[in-house]
């Protein structure tokens, strides 16, 4: 019976610890995107969207190297 709860426990937490690593990193991963300071080698494209959470007004920002996208609030 021991063995069973030791099992449970042990899947428990590591459930835990995942929920616990996938909320930092997605947190870390939103916060790099978006912000006041453009990143170098940005350029501004046309594209504006309005953050569902903040109702803040994003412009978009494009790296032609990297492919990446970052969200600078207007």
């Amino acid at each position: 019976m021991e063995w069973v709860l030791g099992y449970f426990g042990i899947q428990l937490f590591i459930l835990i610890i995942l929920i616990i690593g996938s909320w930092l990193i997605w947190d870390r991963r939103f916060k790099n995107k978006h912000g006041n300071k453009i990143p170098p080698g940005f350029i501004r494209t046309n594209e504006v969207s309005i953050d569902p959470t903040t109702k803040k007004k994003l412009v978009v920002y494009y790296n032609k190297e990297t492919g990446e996208r970052f969200y600078k609030e207007d």
